[in-house]
Order: C-alpha cells, then sequence, then structure tokens
C-alpha cells in the first residue's frame, strides 16, 4: 500500500550497474556470495546449537550475530540479484518500506552485538575470575535485549522519517536497494529534516557501540601487556584479533555511507561501499570465526566425526 501522501505506489530499483556485460558474471558472483552467507552461518548456528561446550557467552552472541548476518543478507541480497537478470525490478511501496525496515533493525542491531561481544572479551580478559558471574545467563539476556531494543528504536527511526516523505513521479532508486539516502533523493519535499534524523541516529548507532569496543579493547590491550607469558599473550591476542577485523570491516563501510552528506558521497560509491556490510561482511564473519576459533574447529571435528561415525 502506498503512503496517503505519496503518489508512487511501486519502486524500480536500478541495481548495482547498467553495464549489460557486467550483469550475469555479478549475478555469478553475489549469487556464490550469498550461498557461502548461507552456508556458513547457518553452518555456525547449527555448530553452536549441538555443541554443549560452545554454550557460552561467547558463543551466545557469535550465535545471534550469525543469525542477523544471515537475516540482513537474506532481506537484500535476493531482490540484489533479481537486478541482473530482470529488465525492471520493481518493488512496491510497502515492500520498500518493509525491506528497510529490516536492513536498519539487523544492521543496527549488529553494531550492538559486536559491542556486547567486545564487553564480554573485556571482561573474560581483564576480571576472568569474575567472568561466570559478570556474564550470567540473565545479563547475557539483557544485554541481547538492549541489542534488539537498539535496532528496533533505530529502525522505527529510520522507516518513519522515509515514509512522511512526499514521493513524486520519479520511481527509480538509484541503487540495489530500498536503502535511507537513494530514497531522499526521491522525495518531492525537503528532506532537510530527514538528513539530520539519519546522522543523529546513525551516530549514535556507530558512536554508542565504536565506543564501547574502543574502551573494551584498551582496557584488554593493558591487561595483555601486563601477561608475563608469551603464550598467554598470543592466547589473548588471537581470542580478540577475530573480533577486531569484523568490527574493522562493519563500521569502516558503515560510517564511510552514513556519516556523509549524499552531497559529498555520490550513490554510485554508496553502492559499492553497500556492498561490503550487506554482502561482503556476513559472508566473511562465519570464516573468520570458524577459521581463526580453536573451539570452533574442534566442534566441527567432533560433530563431522560423530556423523560419520554414527
Amino acid at each position: 500500500m502506498a503512503a496517503k501522501n505519496s503518489s508512487v505506489t511501486e519502486f524500480n530499483l536500478a541495481g548495482l550497474t547498467d553495464q549489460p556485460e557486467l550483469q550475469i558474471p555479478l549475478f555469478f558472483l553475489f549469487l556464490v556470495f550469498y550461498l557461502i552467507t548461507v552456508l556458513g552461518n547457518l553452518g555456525l548456528i547449527i555448530l553452536i546449537g549441538l555443541n554443549s561446550h560452545l554454550h557460552t557467552p561467547m558463543y551466545f552472541f557469535l550465535f545471534n550475530l550469525s543469525v542477523i548476518d544471515l537475516s540482513y543478507s537474506t532481506t537484500i541480497t535476493p531482490k540484489m540479484l533479481m537486478s541482473f537478470i530482470s529488465k525492471k525490478n520493481i518493488i512496491l511501496h510497502a515492500g520498500c518500506m518493509t525491506q528497510l525496515f529490516f536492513f536498519c533493525f539487523f544492521v543496527i542491531s549488529e553494531s550492538f552485538i559486536l559491542s556486547a561481544m567486545a564487553y564480554d572479551r573485556y571482561v573474560a580478559i581483564c576480571n576472568p575470575l569474575v567472568y561466570t558471574v559478570t556474564m550470567s545467563p540473565q545479563v547475557c539476556s539483557l544485554l541481547l535485549l538492549g541489542v534488539y531494543g537498539m535496532g528496533f528504536a533505530g529502525a522505527v527511526a529510520h522507516t518513519g522519517s522515509i515514509v512522511s516523505l512526499t514521493f513524486c513521479s520519479d520511481n527509480l532508486i538509484n541503487h540495489f536497494m530500498c536503502d535511507i539516502f537513494p530514497l531522499l533523493e526521491l522525495s518531492c519535499n525537503s528532506t532537510y529534516v530527514n538528513q539530520v534524523v539519519v546522522f543523529i541516529v546513525v551516530g549514535i548507532d556507530i558512536g554508542i557501540p565504536i565506543v564501547t569496543i574502543f574502551i573494551s579493547y584498551a582496557f584488554i590491550l593493558s591487561s595483555i601487556l601486563h601477561i608475563h607469558s608469551t603464550e598467554g599473550r598470543s592466547k589473548a591476542f588471537s581470542t580478540c584479533s577475530s573480533h577486531i577485523i569484523v568490527v574493522s570491516l562493519f563500521f569502516g563501510s558503515g560510517a564511510f555511507m552514513y556519516l556523509k552528506p549524499p552531497s559529498i558521497l555520490p550513490l554510485d560509491q554508496g553502492k559499492v561501499s553497500s556492498i561490503f556490510y550487506t554482502a561482503v561482511v556476513p559472508m566473511l564473519n562465519p570464516l573468520i570465526y570458524s577459521l581463526r576459533n580453536k573451539d570452533v574447529k574442534i566442534a566441527l571435528r567432533k560433530t563431522l566425526s560423530r556423523k560419520i561415525f554414527s
């Protein structure tokens, strides 16, 4: 259903590129990305669920990170794949707003779950003696409630801001998904207030997690430097390195896209930046956490051996 103040009932997604010779190669490339994302995240979800020794706070948050990655990749990628093989990639107004809502919900939730994971590592390395008390199931549940609560609040703010706009005759979204800035470009009325809302909400949703992560890792680094054992230092660095890689990729591409005015960042560059947090990061997360994680490797070997010899 179209908004009451809009004459547009559907949008046409322009896609990633308008060059015909690139459509099919890009279709297969992103199809492979999506299949790896689904298999990797689903595999990690199943692995954590089946192995009781992975039922710890760290893997509780990693489980939810995989659910989020799988969900928001599924919100975006299938429609993006359609743009490579269809002459017109139509999405209804209601469908566009729904995609925008769930995209915002999952992306914002990811930013906060990464900060919860950083806090978990801080407690594990800096206060190991009180770890089980500090990161009790009740605390983990409250942190997760906060993660999804912030995701919901941010999604409502962004979607509500876009729904209030009036869209006139031009319905071509210069993007492969219903994103905030491409939709603002199509508005008939002033978008100054909407842009202010975007910068405030994104500033909160990127700022709070980044500050939490930086403070956590400052304490972690301080603790690691006080560890006299080389093996102990190596183990502590190994525990955190996977998380640092994921955080850098996710927040780097997100900040580049949303914390610059649209006039400074052309939408074509914005589309390339969007690929990192919509397709690349969800695909890399399970690979990074599994290939660099000894516990996950052991759990995978045990699960496979049980299946083979059962």
